[in-house]
């Protein structure tokens, strides 16, 4: 027997299965609650408070007696008993509509890619016109035969033509509807080409193609003019997926532990025919116009995407089911494009250097530098590569959710309302945030963690171990209910109407982070004879974006002591790699060569890796004099 619930603050209403949790039956709805551990109950993340009703919870170290008596829940522990109603408090919210902070370099990075693809533009798939000339008894092929002649006779010639059962079906009276004026789709791979559509008349004048980056966080789509190369308009949202874990790995054991693959598939690929269809219908263009998709993804969400079992990525010696991806029908993963539109996914390397990380170095050019560059896309993971023109190393560090918001209580994602960055005054210990979106703050995110760690260490308010400095004469220094924290924002301040803290156990997470992404960066290096020294530029990719600051950044030890001038900020390089690839011809070779390029070294059997991962647990490091600017700066 199932209950009805009611959520508030929205007012919507589900049916639940028996013994379904208020937190499946929620995201069954398309009703978002945070569960950053995907329902297991170990995060603490998915708070409700139950209004009216009975329900059953398990206990949970993650509330407190003061929670419990109030009627505060865990989503994922609770089932009802009766019908009810509970209130989803903005801390278990991803507020709908809420803006990502993506950087500032949006237009710059586009204006660079579209230039490199100038004299190289060639989209997947071709559409030109052709005048076929009518059959007689004199010239009495086939209609295909005529078709294939004509395309000989274009200069598009090829070792084989062929063309699926649909598009032969139809190919007679297509020919004959405009006087054997028609269209035709073509898309080459090899030698051979295949007709994968036609159409009466000339409509070679018009379409358009959707380039996609599929983020653990994140999914942002293109909407590509591919006649003019242009980006028409773009949109983003948080991947919906979240709610059924937040990082790569609880999304596996969801997909293949709690048979969640389906559901997994649908969520991300529901989320990219939305947000194609808001910038279609904003610019009048219909879905028919849209011939092409390029995504681009880590290897776990490649797989999701498609609907592949990724259990294998996790288990050791840690094995995707592909790494590359033939060009398949979008249709036959669900986005709502032509009919005989095709998908292209960017190729990934290993189950933890996907195609994301493919994309970033096409569009870094790192492949094309003489000298050594690090190119590092920070986020849940940590992918590294390391090398240029002659050679190039990959590995990934699984660096956690902290950047993202997970593990810090009042952590969250670079969106309206995240602390974005922090000065503390040393004198004081007051501080001065920047809040996105300039409203009152509801959490911290990553480039804000950063900011606050380096100034917390700075001003004394913690030590080198991370440990809170509880002796200082400051009401923003205190116990709290996680122990000693220190105060960001007074709940006033607040648009919660709680204080906003970074508590010890936060400060422990963050640099736990930090130290992994280090290690990374330390192993690799050590692994090919080289050392920090001998790096000429260090590109940044990643959620960070145009927010992080490198001062703060290297005080902590996230990045290594190096001068400013050898750090760049890139972005998103994921979508931009798809953009190119969408474009071209060249960088979809130039894709697929670096792809094959990249040597993979597995960190996680690496002994060196664990020396290094501990010697970074400490601000900014164990070694101090690997960190010149800092130990200067701390007398």
């Amino acid at each position: 027997m199932g209950y009805r619930i009611t959520f508030l603050p929205d007012g919507r209403t589900v049916e639940t299965a028996e013994g379904e949790t208020i937190l499946r039956a929620a995201g069954r709805d398309g009703i978002h609650i945070n569960a950053t551990c995907g329902g297991k109950g170990t995060c603490g993340r998915c708070r409700v408070i139950l209004k009216e009703g009975k329900a059953v919870s398990a206990d949970s170290p993650h509330l407190a007696d003061k929670d419990r008596a109030e009627g505060v829940r865990l989503a994922c522990q609770t089932t009802p008993a009766s019908d009810l109603t509970v209130e989803i408090p903005a801390t278990s919210q991803m507020r709908k509509g809420s803006k990502i902070a993506t950087g500032s370099r949006l237009e710059e990075m586009l204006a660079a890619a579209y230039g490199a693809c100038q004299g190289k533009f060639r989209p997947v798939t071709l559409k030109f016109h052709l005048q076929l000339p009518p059959p007689s008894l004199d010239d009495n092929i086939s209609d295909f035969e005529r078709l294939k002649r004509g395309l000989e006779n274009s200069g598009y010639n090829a070792v084989s033509v062929r063309a699926g059962l649909s598009t032969i079906r139809k190919m007679g009276s297509v020919m004959r509807e405009k006087g054997w004026s028609v269209t035709v789709t073509l898309l080459e791979e090899g030698n051979t080409i295949e007709v994968i559509d036609i159409e009466p008349g000339d409509t070679s004048a018009t379409r358009y193609a959707a380039a996609v980056d599929i983020g653990t966080t994140s999914v942002v789509v293109y909407l590509v003019d591919l006649i003019t190369g242009k980006v028409l308009d773009h949109a983003s949202a948080y991947n919906t997926q979240v709610r059924c874990g937040e990082d790569v790995i609880t999304r596996i054991v969801y997909a293949t532990e709690q048979g969640g693959l389906s559901e997994l598939q649908q969520l991300v690929v529901s989320l990219v025919n939305e947000l194609l269809g808001k910038l279609c219908d904003k610019h009048g263009i219909g879905r028919e116009l849209l011939d092409t998709a390029i995504i681009s993804g880590n290897t776990t969400m490649t797989h999701l995407f498609f609907g592949i079992d990724p259990a294998y990525i996790r288990e050791e010696p840690y094995i995707p089911t592909a790494a590359s991806f033939p060009v398949l029908g979008a249709s036959s993963v669900g986005l709502h494009l032509k009919d005989t539109a095709v998908v292209y996914a960017m190729p990934g390397v290993a189950s933890y250097v996907g195609g994301d990380i493919t994309s970033g170095v096409l569009a870094s050019g790192l492949y094309k530098q003489p000298g050594l560059s690090l190119f590092i896309d920070i986020g849940t993971n940590g992918e590294i590569v390391l090398g240029g023109e002659d050679w190039i190393v990959t590995a990934a560090c699984s660096a956690g959710p902290a950047f993202e918001g997970g593990g810090v209580k009042f952590g969250m994602r670079a969106m309206d309302g995240a602390i974005e960055r922090v000065a503390i005054d040393p004198a004081t210990l007051a501080p001065s945030l920047t809040v996105i979106g300039g409203s009152n703050p509801v959490g911290i995110c990553g480039s804000g963690m950063i900011d606050a760690i380096g100034e917390m260490f700075l001003a004394g308010i913690i030590d080198r171990r991370g440990k809170v400095n509880t002796t200082l004469d400051n009401p923003r220094v205190r116990i709290g209910e996680n122990g000693p924290e220190y105060v960001l924002a007074w709940a006033e301040e607040t648009g919660i109407g709680a204080d906003i803290t970074l508590t010890e156990p936060d400060v422990n997470n963050i640099v736990r982070t930090k130290g992994a992404i280090y290690a990374g960066f330390a192993t690799l290096l050590k692994e090919v004879g080289f050392t920090f020294a001998d790096v000429d530029r260090i590109y940044i990719a990643g959620g960070f974006g145009h927010y992080l600051n490198i001062e703060r950044a290297v005080i902590i030890g996230l990045l290594p002591d190096l001068p400013v001038e050898k750090f760049e900020f890139l972005g998103n390089t994921s979508i931009m790699g798809a953009y190119l690839a969408l474009l071209s011809k060249k960088f979809r070779e130039d894709a697929e060569a670096i792809a094959h390029r990249m040597t993979y070294i597995e960190l996680s059997v690496s002994r060196n890796f664990m020396d290094e991962y501990v010697s970074a647990l400490f601000l900014p490091h164990t070694h101090i004099d690997e960190f010149p600017s800092v130990k200067k700066l701390l007398g």
